[in-house]
């Protein structure tokens, strides 16, 4: 992981050479939407710690019954947008993509009007699934997506892959280390156990990945980012946006 993003460091200039200095031991903050229960609260820490993140955004449902990127958010994502983060599709409906047939895009929405269906997609109908992010975006913020996408779970498909690519998104996602924790249940995985486990086995070129909010975690683990951020500054880490391409990576076996 950490020596893709450096090949790909050659041709996309890192954020902080822009600010005067140089970023040696870089790791990447990337948050998927979720409920949204934590929003704001992430949202404090990153300015706190003047620390940029890269958001995958789905139009999921958020805890307030409205949705990630209905009218009632547009705010939140312009004063992010204004931050200076950086955004990815995680796809409209935030629907699971499932083994099948190589030429097939399976895929079953999580929302919509045909939540929880196994729907088959062509290239076309996928990419739309990844633009539809982009388009309502751009109306509400003025920004358009970065050129990155991520499979809700992670989990992907040859053919989805293939037609992501063929519509400009490159697929991202997460290094083993920076698997946060923040979907595993509190009862078993406290908030000190997971923030110790990472501060232990991030190294540099870590993609982390966490979310905006998850619905099942009774103890959410979103005040855990405040002294991961200390930890890791401590350590010499600093935070960079991803490029706006990077190599597929496939979820591996658990």
């Amino acid at each position: 992981m950490a020596s893709a993003l450096g090949l790909l460091g050659l041709l996309c200039l890192p954020a902080s050479a822009a600010s005067g200095s140089v970023c040696t031991k870089p790791v990447y903050l990337t948050l998927d939407t979720g409920g949204m229960h934590s929003a704001e609260l992430v949202a404090g820490i990153l300015k706190k710690h003047d620390v940029r993140a890269t958001f995958f955004l789905a139009n999921e449902k958020t805890y307030r019954g409205d949705f990630v990127l209905d009218e009632s958010w547009a705010s939140y994502w312009r004063a992010r947008v204004s931050e200076g983060h950086a955004f990815g599709s995680h796809t409209w409906h935030h629907g699971r993509l499932l083994a099948g047939r190589q030429d097939v895009i399976r895929y079953r929405p999580q929302f919509g009007e045909q939540a929880g269906r196994n729907l088959s997609l062509s290239s076309a109908e996928f990419c739309q699934e990844l633009r539809r992010v982009g388009e309502r975006f751009a109306q509400i913020t003025g920004r358009d997506l970065d050129p990155i996408w991520r499979a809700p779970g992670g989990h992907t498909t040859s053919a989805a892959l293939k037609a992501a690519s063929s519509c400009g998104f490159a697929h991202t996602h997460w290094s083993p280390a920076g698997f946060l924790g923040d979907e595993l249940p509190s009862d078993r995985y406290p908030n000190e156990l997971l923030l110790n486990k990472s501060l232990q086995e991030i190294r540099s070129g870590d993609i982390l990945l966490a979310h905006l909010g998850i619905w099942s975690r009774r103890d959410a683990y979103a005040p855990m980012l405040d002294p991961l951020i200390t930890g890791l500054k401590a350590r010499g880490f600093c935070f960079e946006v991803l490029p706006g391409a990077l190599l597929t990576r496939e979820r591996r076996p658990s």
